[in-house]
């Protein structure tokens, strides 16, 4: 495709509640939309990258500068085409929030042109998927208590519940008795335990989780292996698996036996769905996770969510989940799913209104051959 100009749009769009995890409080979501255009057509992504490098060493402002001074430049404005753009863009090390952002954009620039949904070309249809529902850390247990107790009512098919040491067991006894066995309830802990917690994480065996989601330190593959041995309840791994040969290691070191992906995480929807094809041919549970994005990264999302190796419900909820008004037209709850969008592309685009009233800067820079 031919593409004249990138548009970049800073947006701060305020939380309904603040989300609380072991790397701290969020209460807005700040971050960047990324629009391509040109004779071709436009397409829109979303990057993701937080205010802080808590989540990964990416962040906000690091991931627009990076997109400007070394990505972007090394397109070929009349030649840009979503198959090619990792390899385009290989030479810059990391930064793979930044770039998945930017083949995203081009992504649903492409699915427009050709008439088709994102999920018809990733390879599957347009359909319902079963959304979960993360619960970050609360004040108390009550208050827990009645914000799970909420998102049960709304009919979500997965709670997620953010743990840190300390703050684990009664939390999670509390849920279990309150909401019984037929709760799919798992536990995400963002990295902040290590083997000296053995005993903590053991205690979790007795609640039935699915899974307990990145207990320790995203290098240490060898210590998920060794605690997979110690516990009884399934490892999940997220913030370890950046790419598809990371998730191939992890497997064959026994370190996980369930993967999250993050399309953003990894580099990208494309890189993405060799991950879940990885998974599907080995028979391991997978599932789609989420960022607090938008509704433009919730609509990729859920495109991606929809391909049949996607075993588990994941962190695609409602947009009223958390934002009192999102930038898309909001999607909804459907008997504990998300339907995924059947339009051309992403199949959504921003309101007018709302980016009038939550973009706080936007900037148009040329595309120029490298």
């Amino acid at each position: 495709m031919r593409f004249t100009h990138v548009e970049l749009h800073r947006f701060a769009l305020p939380l309904v509640r603040p989300f609380r995890t072991s790397y701290g409080v969020e209460t807005a979501r700040h971050g960047f939309l990324v629009r391509v255009l040109g004779p071709d057509g436009e397409g829109w992504g979303e990057c993701v990258a937080e205010v802080e490098p808590l989540y990964s060493p990416e962040y906000t402002a690091g991931a627009y500068e990076v997109i400007k001074r070394f990505l972007l430049p090394r397109l070929d404005p009349a030649d840009v085409h979503a198959a090619g753009i990792a390899e385009r863009l290989a030479p810059v090390r990391g930064h793979r929030m930044a770039k998945a952002a930017l083949e995203a954009a081009v992504l649903d620039a492409e699915c427009r042109m050709d008439g088709i949904s994102l999920a018809t070309r990733l390879g599957t249809i347009p359909r319902l998927v079963p959304a979960g529902v993360a619960v970050g850390i609360q004040p108390s247990v009550a208050e827990l208590l009645d914000v799970v107790g909420g998102y049960v009512a709304q009919g979500y098919r997965r709670v997620k519940l953010k743990i840190e040491p300390g703050n684990d067991v009664v939390p999670v006894r509390a849920v279990r008795e309150r909401f019984g066995d037929a709760l799919m309830l798992q536990v995400d802990a963002n990295q902040a335990y290590s083997l000296a917690d053995v005993a903590a994480l053991e205690a979790l065996d007795a609640f039935g989780l699915q899974h307990i989601e990145q207990p320790l330190p995203e290098d240490d593959l060898f210590g998920h292996a060794r605690l997979a041995e110690l516990i009884a309840t399934p490892i999940c791994l997220d913030e370890s698996i950046c790419s598809v040969r990371q998730a191939a290691e992890a497997l064959a070191l026994g370190a996980c036996s369930v993967v999250n992906v993050k399309p953003a995480r990894v580099g990208g929807v494309l890189e993405a769905v060799r991950i879940h094809d990885l998974c599907l041919a080995r028979g391991v549970d997978l599932w789609c996770g989420g960022m607090l994005e938008t509704g433009i990264g919730r609509a990729a999302n859920l495109a991606l969510a929809a391909l049949p190796g996607f075993t588990l419900p994941g962190d695609l909820s409602a947009s009223d989940r958390y934002f009192h008004r999102d930038l898309t037209e909001p999607f909804v709850l459907e008997d504990g799913c998300l339907r995924v969008p059947s339009g051309a592309g992403i199949g959504v685009t921003p309101l007018a209104s709302a980016l009038a009233d939550f973009v706080t800067s936007s900037e148009t820079l040329p595309l120029t051959a490298f």
